[in-house]
C-alpha cells in the first residue's frame, strides 16, 4: 500500500555546507520520486549521488560552505526555489538549512511550503546547550551537559563532570565556520582533551554514558501544527562511524512504545512541527532514556522506517503541506545498512559485524544500493575510494604505534 501524493506538488532538498556523499537526500529522491512527486534537490555538482538518481526531477547546483554570510546562504535557497518554478514542499537535510528556513519563513513562503514551526526554535534544539536548556525545563533526562569557551573554562568544566567526558560542537554554522572540535569526540583524560580542541571556541561537554551500561536508540517523526505527531518511529543503533559514536552504519526499526511517546510528547510541549531526529541513549544504570541530540531536519537513515501504510516522515511532511490526511499504522520491521562505512568500523575496532535481529532479507534498506536506481551507488563507490583507503591507512599507523609502544614497555 502507497499513500496518495499530490504529484502536481514538487519539492525541493534544501542544503547548506559542503556533504556531496549524503544518503538522506538520495533517500528522499527515492522515496518520494517513486510515488512520481518532482524531487530537485541543492547539490554541489552535477555528479553528486543524488544528482545522478534517476528520481531526481533536477539538480540545482548551489555549492557552499556554510560559512557564507547568512544573507549569501538564503540568497541560494531563494535562487534554488525559484528554478524549480512552482511553490514547493521544503525539506531540510542539515541543521543550518532547518534554521534559516524557520527564521525567514515569511521571505521563502512564496516559493516554499515550510511547516508553521516557531522560528527561533530550530536553532535552539541544534545548539547543545539550548537543547539541554529545553531538557531541563520539560523534564526530559539528558546527559549532564556544560557550556565552555578558552581552555581553562574547559579543563575546569571536564573536572567538574569526569572522566571520560563527551566533546561537541555547541551551535549550527559555528560547526562549520569555526568549529572546536572536529567531530563529536569521547575523551578519556585531559591530554586527550586538550589534543583534541582545534580551537579555543566554544564547545559543549558532556557527559560519557558507558557504552556497556547504556542502548543507542533514536526516533524519526514528522509533527504538524502545535507539535501534533503525524508519524512517529522508534530504532536501535547498533553500529556506527567513527566507531566510538558517529553516523549509524547499522540499526534495525524497533517500535518502543515508551521511547515513542517520551519523544511526541517533548515536541507536543515545545510546539516542534516539521521532521525530526532524535538520538537517545538508554542509560541501563537508572532505567531512562537520555536525549542525546534532536536534529531538527530529516535523519540520514531515515528511510530505515515506513508503516505498513507506506508512509515514512517525508511522505508525512508532503501529505500534511498539501492538505492531505496521513495515514495511521504500525512501522515495519527492517533494517538499515551503509556497508562500506559498516565494513570501515569493523576493521577500525577489529570486531565482526554487530548482529542485527534476524529479518527476512527483503527488508534490508541500503544507503546506496537499489537495484532500480544503480548509478548513485557506483558514485557514491568512486567518491569513497580515497576516503576509505586513508582512514585505513591512518587506523593501521595507529595500531602500529600502539603495538611498538606495547613492546617498548
Amino acid at each position: 500500500m502507497q499513500p496518495e501524493l499530490d504529484r502536481e506538488v514538487p519539492v525541493l532538498l534544501v542544503k547548506t555546507g559542503h556533504y556531496p556523499q549524503s544518503y538522506s537526500t538520495l533517500g528522499v529522491a527515492r522515496s518520494l520520486g517513486r510515488l512520481g512527486v518532482p524531487v530537485h534537490a541543492m547539490v554541489e555538482d552535477r555528479y553528486t549521488p543524488t544528482a545522478l538518481s534517476r528520481y531526481l526531477a533536477r539538480a540545482v547546483v548551489r555549492p557552499s560552505t556554510g560559512r557564507e554570510p547568512p544573507e549569501k546562504l538564503l540568497a541560494g535557497i531563494t535562487a534554488a526555489a525559484r528554478a524549480v518554478g512552482r511553490r514547493s514542499v521544503a525539506v531540510a537535510t542539515d541543521d543550518e538549512s532547518a534554521v534559516l528556513l524557520a527564521e525567514h519563513a515569511a521571505e521563502l513562503s512564496p516559493y516554499l511550503l515550510l511547516p508553521p514551526v516557531p522560528a527561533a526554535l530550530p536553532r535552539r534544539l541544534a545548539d547543545k546547550g539550548g537543547l539541554y536548556g529545553l531538557c531541563r525545563a520539560h523534564g526530559v533526562a539528558a546527559p549532564q551537559s556544560r557550556a565552555a569557551e578558552g581552555k581553562e573554562e574547559l579543563v575546569a568544566v571536564a573536572r567538574e563532570l569526569g572522566y571520560p567526558v563527551v566533546l561537541k560542537n555547541l551551535a549550527p554554522f559555528a560547526r562549520l565556520s569555526r568549529p572546536a572540535v572536529g567531530h563529536t569526540t569521547m575523551v578519556a583524560d585531559e591530554t586527550a582533551l586538550l589534543a583534541a580542541c582545534l580551537a579555543d571556541g566554544a564547545v559543549l561537554v558532556q557527559e560519557y554514558l558507558p557504552a556497556e551500561s547504556a542502548q543507542d536508540w533514536f526516533t524519526h517523526l514528522c509533527c504538524g501544527p502545535g507539535g501534533t505527531p503525524l508519524a512517529v518511529f522508534t530504532g536501535r543503533k547498533y553500529r556506527s562511524w567513527p566507531p566510538d559514536g558517529g553516523v549509524t552504519v547499522r540499526a534495525a526499526a524497533e517500535f518502543n512504545p515508551e521511547l515513542a511517546s517520551l519523544a511526541a510528547e517533548f515536541c507536543r510541549r515545545i510546539g516542534y512541527c516539521g521532521t525530526a531526529d532524535l538520538d537517545w541513549r538508554f542509560d541501563l544504570r537508572d532505567g531512562r532514556y537520555k536525549l542525546v541530540d534532536f536534529n531538527p531536519r530529516v535523519g540520514a537513515q531515515f528511510r530505515l522506517f515506513e508503516t505498513v501504510c507506506g508512509v515514512d516522515v517525508v511522505r508525512a511532511l508532503h501529505l500534511d503541506r498539501t492538505g492531505r490526511p496521513v495515514p495511521q499504522g504500525p512501522q515495519l520491521e527492517r533494517d538499515f545498512v551503509v556497508g562500506q562505512l559498516d565494513l570501515m568500523t569493523s576493521v577500525a575496532s577489529r570486531s565482526l559485524p554487530a548482529r542485527l535481529p534476524r529479518l527476512p532479507r527483503r527488508s534490508r534498506q541500503r544507503a546506496w544500493l537499489s537495484a532500480d536506481d544503480p548509478l548513485p551507488a557506483l558514485a557514491e563507490a568512486g567518491r569513497f575510494g580515497g576516503r576509505a583507503v586513508a582512514h585505513l591507512a591512518r587506523a593501521a599507523g595507529a595500531q602500529a604505534r600502539a603495538a611498538l609502544i606495547r613492546r617498548a614497555a
